[in-house]
C-alpha cells in the first residue's frame, strides 16, 4: 500500500476514535478563569473533549474558589452535585489548598489539589481517564483555549502576593508573588491581538508589584530591552493597539508614571484598586497600605492629568473592631474619591486568617446595615459621576443583544463587574466590535446611548 494512504488510513482511524470526555466547572475569580483556561488548553491539546453535561463526561475537573464563605459554600454545593450526578470528580483551586477539609468532607473524590496546578491536575486526569493518542490533528488554537468571549481575555502576569492582610489567606494558597517573564507575558499578549481580541484585562494579586521578585530582570522582545516592571509592561501593552485594562493595583508613588499613558489614549483609563477601607485604624487592623490623605492627593493629581480617569475598588464593611467612626470614614472617602465602580462584602472570617483572632466583632445585623448604607451612598456617586457623560460621544465595545437593545461596554466598564452601555435603535451592530454612540441618558450603574 502507498504511504500516502496508509498515513490518510491512519489519521481517519485517530479521527474516528472517541475523544474521552472532561466536564469542566470554573468558579471564582479572573485569575481562576486564567488557571482554568491553562487546563482546558492542555486537556484539548491531549485530545479530550469538553462537554457541558455530568451525564456525558467521563470525568469532571472542577476548579474552585475558598476565599470567602459564599464562595466556599458555592464550591462545595459545586462539589456535590458533580459527585451526584457523575461520581467521578477532581478538584483543583483555592479550596484545593484544604485538601484533608475536602477529602473529609467528599472522600470519593479521585484527586485534589490546589491553584495553579496545572500539571498536577493533568497528572490525576491521566491516571483516571488515560489521553487518546492523535497526533495527527491540530485541536487547539493558536491562543489556546478560552472561557470568555472572542473579543477579550485576561492576561495573567504573575502569582502570589507579598502582602499579608489580615483578612486573606491567598499567600497561603498561592504563595508569595512570582512574576512571569515580560517577554513571556508579551509574547502571549501578542497572540491574543493576532488572534483577533480587542480587550486585554491585565490581572495578578498585585500588577503594580510586577516584577519585584525578579528585581526587574531584563528582557528582549522583538529585539527590545525590557524590564520586568509594572510600567515597561503597560508601555509595551500601550503599542499593540487594543483596549489595555489594569486590574488589582495597589496605589503606589510608581503608578503615576502611566497616568500620562491614559491620558495619551494608549491605556483605557481605567485603575482597579482594591482599597478595601479608609480608617486608619481598620487598616492597620487589616494589615494594609494607604493613607486616606495621601490617597485622596493621588487620586485628585492622577485626574489633573488624566480627567477622564474611572477608578473601581473594593471594600469589607464590618471588619472586627470596625466602629461607628470607622464606618463613617469609609462612606466620606468613597464620596471624596468619587470612586466610579465599587464592590462591598461583608466581613466573613475566613478559616486561617489572622483577622478571625481579632476582638469586637461585629453582629451580623449591623454588618448587613452598614453594606445597605454604604451601597446606597455608591449609588449616588456612581449616578452621579454616569450623569457627566450624557451627551458625550464614546467608542463601546458591543457585547451582546437582548430586549433593551444592543448591551456595550465603554473603557469605564469592565466585563461581569461593572455597568453597560445600553444602545436603543434599530441599526444593526456586530458583537465583539467597537461601535460609536452618543449617551443619551444613565441610571445609577448604566448608560443608554445611540448609535452613530
Amino acid at each position: 500500500m502507498p504511504a500516502s494512504i496508509q498515513f490518510s488510513l491512519q489519521v481517519i482511524y485517530f479521527m474516528s476514535e472517541p475523544r474521552p470526555k472532561i466536564g469542566f466547572v470554573s468558579l471564582g475569580c479572573p485569575k481562576a478563569t486564567v488557571d482554568s483556561e491553562q487546563i482546558l488548553t492542555s486537556l484539548q491539546t491531549e485530545g479530550y473533549q469538553s462537554v457541558g453535561d455530568y451525564q456525558d463526561a467521563d470525568l469532571v475537573v472542577i476548579n474552585t474558589c475558598g476565599f470567602i464563605d459564599s464562595a466556599i459554600d458555592e464550591s462545595m454545593q459545586a462539589i456535590d452535585e458533580a459527585l451526584q450526578e457523575n461520581g467521578k470528580v477532581i478538584v483543583t483551586g483555592c479550596l484545593g489548598a484544604r485538601a484533608d477539609n475536602l477529602r473529609q468532607a467528599f472522600p470519593e473524590l479521585l484527586a485534589v489539589t490546589g491553584p495553579h496546578a496545572r500539571d498536577e491536575v493533568m497528572a490525576a486526569v491521566h491516571q483516571h481517564l488515560p489521553a487518546p493518542h492523535n497526533p495527527f490533528v491540530d485541536l487547539v488554537p493558536k491562543q489556546g483555549i478560552r472561557l470568555t468571549p472572542r473579543h477579550y481575555a485576561y492576561l495573567k502576569i504573575s502569582e502570589g502576593c507579598n502582602h499579608k492582610c489580615s483578612f486573606c489567606i491567598i499567600p497561603s494558597m498561592r504563595g508569595t508573588l512570582v512574576s512571569r517573564p515580560i517577554d513571556d507575558v508579551m509574547q502571549e499578549a501578542q497572540t491574543l491581538v493576532d488572534a483577533g481580541i480587542k480587550e486585554i484585562l491585565v490581572i495578578s494579586q498585585d500588577t503594580s508589584a510586577y516584577g519585584v521578585d525578579t528585581r526587574y530582570g531584563l528582557r528582549l522582545w522583538q529585539g527590545r530591552p525590557l524590564h520586568t516592571r509594572f510600567y515597561d509592561l503597560a508601555e509595551a501593552l500601550s503599542t499593540l493597539g487594543i483596549w489595555i485594562r489594569l486590574h488589582y493595583v495597589y496605589p503606589y508613588p510608581h503608578v503615576d508614571d502611566v497616568i500620562p499613558l491614559m491620558a495619551e489614549g494608549r491605556l483605557l483609563p481605567y485603575l482597579d484598586i482594591p482599597f478595601q477601607h479608609a480608617s486608619p485604624t481598620i487598616l492597620k487592623a487589616m494589615k494594609r497600605p494607604g493613607n486616606r490623605d495621601k490617597v485622596l492627593e493621588r487620586i485628585q493629581a492622577w485626574r489633573e492629568v488624566c480627567p477622564q480617569l474611572v477608578i473601581r475598588s473594593t471594600f469589607i464593611v464590618g471588619f472586627p473592631g470596625e466602629t461607628e467612626k470607622d464606618f463613617a470614614q469609609l462612606l466620606d472617602f468613597i464620596e471624596a474619591a468619587e470612586i466610579d465602580h465599587a464592590g462591598c462584602f461583608t466581613y466573613s472570617a475566613v478559616d486561617g486568617a489572622t483577622a478571625n483572632s481579632l476582638p469586637d466583632h461585629v453582629p451580623e445585623q449591623l454588618k448587613e446595615e452598614r453594606y445597605e448604607a454604604f451601597m446606597l451612598t455608591q449609588q449616588a456617586i456612581s449616578e452621579q459621576r454616569l450623569r457627566r457623560r450624557v451627551g458625550q460621544q464614546q467608542t463601546v465595545l458591543v457585547e451582546d443583544r437582548d430586549e433593551r437593545g444592543y448591551l456595550a461596554r465603554s473603557y469605564a466598564d469592565a466585563p461581569d463587574i461593572d455597568g453597560l452601555t445600553i444602545i436603543e435603535g434599530e441599526k444593526d451592530l456586530a458583537i465583539g466590535e467597537f461601535a460609536q454612540v452618543t449617551i443619551t441618558d444613565n441610571d445609577a450603574y448604566d448608560c443608554y446611548a445611540t448609535p452613530l
